[in-house]
This record gives structure tokens, C-alpha cells and sequence, in this order.
């Protein structure tokens, strides 16, 4: 476990290597499991307010889901997440013409539609944030699973660690600080083995 700032982050994150291949798996976190995208609180509220936006990005049987449901429900063990459709898919997902499976908000994001770019969960995955409240801060860990098995032979082959891949994403959530702080102890980690 490494401390950065107030936050504990899983030696996973800066150990395991990864790069997302969605030509292997096709975007499939977007569909599998049983809960919607984790979503902090200011995002709920950030959803229904850039719906309007996002909508024309949306496939019909999200836009359905959505408007029958919601955009966000409650899950537990999990807490708020995105709306599904039927229990299954997240309703802001879409798919290209090669069957890749996109998020909508994204799409709505890169045409300028709205400058909500995504979930930070999707965004961060595959590390998953958890509030660690036995002494008021939060866990960082990397989240295996099994849909991601192409991510992770990706990733040992051109040898990029999970939060280097994460980049973008970690500086959106905890900002270029923290990054540079995790970035420098995965190096003295790194050269602590290598002695």
C-alpha cells in the first residue's frame, strides 16, 4: 500500500500493467455485470442536467430506459449508478460500426455537445475508488476482471502500469499533483526492487 496525499492506493495500481484493447473486448465493461457506472454525487445532479444534450447520442432502447426509470438508480452494496436497460447494458451506451461498444455522454462530449466527458469511474476503470471511513479518506485499488484479460497481456507487452494508462483520468479526479506524488513513489518502488 502506498499513501499519496491522504489516499491509499493499492500497489497493484502502480505494479500491474494495462491498456485497454477495446478491439478484444468491445467495450464490454459497458455491458457486463450487475450494476450501472458508479456516480458521485454532483454527477447525478451533472445528468440530469446535460440530458437534453447527451440524448440524440443515445440508442433508443437507452433513451427508453432513461425515460422510464431514470437516469441514475440506486444499488446495493454499490450506491447510485447509471440507469441499465433491463438489467443489463448501461442506458448511455451506444455502439459503433464495428459493434464497440461506446459511452454516449463521450460522444455527446467529443461532437462539443456537453463538457461532461464521462463518469470518473468510467473514466478511472480499471481502478475502482472506495471511501475507506475508518479514517476519513479512500482506498485507490485495481479492479480484476476477467473481460479485461486482453487489457492486462496489452499492457505487460508494452510495459505501461495501470496509473500510467490512468493518467488523464487521475489528474481529472485528484489533479497533476497527486499524480506527479504517485507517479515519483512508483519509481522509488521500482527502484527499491531493483537493488
Amino acid at each position: 500500500m502506498i499513501i499519496v496525499q491522504d489516499k491509499l492506493v493499492s500497489d497493484d495500481v502502480v505494479e500491474e500493467n494495462f491498456i485497454c484493447n477495446l478491439s478484444a473486448c468491445k467495450g464490454a465493461c459497458c455491458w457486463e455485470g450487475d450494476f450501472g457506472a458508479p456516480l458521485e454525487e454532483n454527477e447525478m445532479e451533472t445528468l440530469e442536467a446535460i440530458y437534453e444534450d447527451v440524448k440524440p447520442f443515445l440508442s433508443p432502447a437507452g433513451i427508453a430506459a432513461i425515460e422510464a426509470n431514470g437516469k441514475h438508480a440506486w444499488y446495493d452494496g454499490m450506491g447510485h449508478g447509471t440507469m441499465l436497460i433491463d438489467g443489463g447494458p448501461c442506458a448511455f451506451l451506444t455502439f459503433d460500426g464495428n459493434g464497440v461498444a461506446w459511452c454516449g455522454i463521450e460522444k455527446a462530449w467529443h461532437a462539443g455537445a456537453t463538457d461532461f466527458k464521462k463518469p470518473i469511474s468510467c473514466h478511472l476503470y480499471p481502478i475502482r475508488i472506495m471511501p475507506y471511513d475508518a479514517i476519513g479518506t479512500e482506498a485507490i485499488n485495481y479492479d480484476r476482471w476477467d473481460i479485461c484479460s486482453e487489457a492486462c497481456k496489452l499492457g505487460d507487452k508494452e510495459k505501461v502500469p495501470v496509473y500510467k494508462f490512468l493518467k488523464e483520468a487521475l489528474i481529472r479526479k485528484y489533479g497533476e499533483e497527486f499524480y506527479e506524488e504517485l507517479d515519483g513513489a512508483a519509481e522509488f518502488m521500482k527502484a527499491q526492487k531493483s537493488i
